[in-house]
């Protein structure tokens, strides 16, 4: 078996109703993948994380080193660019590229157009521009060097292996025999749909029709990857938004009491910030600090969770209904 390389779009899985975590997960399931090679960044809360062990697919590790020291050269790059007129130019350009691809990957996207020519040439549009006005090395966060390495590190590997989208199209390049899946007549499912539903809830915008999200959320039984726990979590993040505490608590509990094991590992972290809020806004501080100390107890909390408790546990928390939370 050759390598596929699977497109990475990180936090912006949350925003991509037909290519979202649950659509990876399915697409990996249409192709016999019990497991898959991790060459993406090392975000501890990427949404991955989250949906692959729930959907009992194995997470390889090994195969994305900490390039973080390359973007800080970059920064320091930035920053002495900016002394000079012509750098400064220089910069603008580089950032007008970023700004026209970073639209391309917040338009709506699916499984046929993700990696479909469009896509594919405002990734080389974008770093071609780059390499252009910055040059390669610290201004290209050492791009070469990295799929380079990345490169070596893949030989003798076969399978589906995760990979930012913004590299695949050269790592198609210097991967012989590597390939995508095919993805032209790829319809998402339910859970893909369910993915989506949930995004949506924990995203709250202006113009969300909060009863028609409520009334979705309630009728689904979840599935692996977004289960029972999340959606009534979800829900209650829409009574809470609307300032309906007490229900907001109530589906909170709920969940709370649902978590296991084999749950999406941010979940529990997520239920429990947004219940020592509610409590906090109740005025059960005591049972909102037991709260906040929990998450902290946690293996594993996303950061916002333990922002959250972090700052709860300083001065209780204020709901403010202004605004959506």
């Amino acid at each position: 078996m050759t390598l596929l390389l699977v497109p990475d779009l990180g936090d912006l899985f949350r925003l991509q109703p037909q290519f979202n975590a649950g659509t990876v997960v399915e697409v990996l399931r249409s192709l016999g993948a019990s497991r898959v090679l991790w060459a993406s960044g090392p975000d501890a809360d990427h949404p991955l994380r989250d949906a692959l062990p729930a959907a009992g697919i194995e997470i390889v590790e090994g195969f994305a080193p900490d390039w973080a020291w390359a973007q800080a050269d970059q920064d320091k790059l930035a920053e002495y660019l900016q002394q000079y007129p012509q750098g400064r130019e220089r910069l603008r350009a580089a950032g007008h590229s970023e700004r026209v691809f970073a639209e391309v990957l917040s338009a709506p996207l699916s499984p046929a157009t993700v990696l479909g020519e469009g896509v594919m040439q405002a990734v080389r549009t974008y770093h071609d521009t780059l390499r252009e006005q910055l040059d390669e090395g610290p201004g290209t966060v050492w791009r070469e060097k990295r799929l380079g390495e990345l490169v070596k590190a893949l030989e003798g590997q076969s399978g589906a292996v995760l990979v930012p989208l913004d590299d695949l199209p050269r790592l198609l390049e210097l991967l012989p025999g590597a390939g995508t899946p095919d993805l032209t007549t790829f319809q998402p499912g339910e859970t893909s749909r369910l993915r989506a539903l949930a995004d949506r809830a924990w995203q709250l915008g202006e113009d969300d029709d909060l009863n028609a999200l409520l009334d979705a959320l309630t009728r689904e039984s979840g599935d692996a990857v977004t289960p029972k726990a999340e959606l009534d979590a979800a829900a209650a993040s829409i009574y809470f938004a609307a300032g309906e505490l007490t229900a907001a608590r109530e589906m909170l509990e709920k969940a709370a009491h649902a978590l296991t094991d084999d749950l999406p590992r941010s979940l529990a972290g997520l239920t429990l910030a947004r219940l020592g809020q509610v409590r906090d806004a109740l005025g059960e501080r005591e049972l909102a600090q037991r709260t906040y100390r929990a998450i902290l107890a946690l293996n594993y909390a996303p950061q916002v969770a333990r922002d959250v408790a972090e700052a709860g546990l300083k001065a209780p928390f204020q709901l403010d209904l202004g605004q959506p939370e």
